[in-house]
């Protein structure tokens, strides 16, 4: 069997064509277009309560919220994390595709997707140099916390069910993010 590897720029022009639709729910992986999980109600509440939990970083001007957006990672990588945190810019990145280099923060948030999150996606965002990854785990009630990425992993994890959360000087309790 041959695969056709695409670029990040195929993968745009495909969307651009017409071929991939706006609601597709897709991202490039290692060259692959690859069709996420549906998002469920408790997954998007997770997600509405992490915005709301992370806002005043935006308010502030330390950083910008992108949810559901391209991050390229690498010219043939680029997934659609649920939140990341951005390095902030008064153009809110309108000239591109915010890259690896420009996020703060990623995180997943995972009700059937756990291990596409820690196995496939993780590894790349730690090869991608992201310094942070939270995995919002909606079946278990806990956030995995990665830090310091080494290679294709990150040399501290933890897995936190209550207590805090650290990002930017802004403390986000634990229970405030799991609906």
């Amino acid at each position: 069997m041959i695969r056709h590897r695409f670029s990040a720029e195929d993968f745009h022009r495909m969307a651009e064509a017409g071929i991939l639709g706006e609601d597709d729910r897709v991202e490039l992986i290692r060259g692959e277009v690859v069709e996420l999980s549906p998002v469920g109600k408790r997954h998007m509440a997770a997600l509405k309560r992490l915005m709301n939990a992370l806002f005043p970083l935006q308010q502030a001007k330390k950083a910008l919220l992108q949810v559901q957006d391209p991050l390229r990672l690498f010219p043939d990588t680029e997934p659609q994390p649920d939140l990341a945190l951005l390095a902030y810019r008064d153009d809110f990145y309108r000239e591109r595709v915010p890259e690896a280099k420009d996020a703060l923060l990623v995180v997943e948030v995972a009700e059937t997707s756990l291990d596409h999150d820690l196995q496939v996606k993780l590894p790349l965002y730690a090869q991608a140099g992201i310094p942070e990854v939270w995995v919002v785990d909606l079946v278990r009630e806990k956030v995995h916390v990665f830090r310091k990425p080494q290679g294709e992993g990150y040399g501290a994890a933890q897995a936190l069910e209550d207590g805090e959360l650290s990002v930017l000087g802004l403390k986000v309790p634990v229970k405030e993010v799991l609906p």
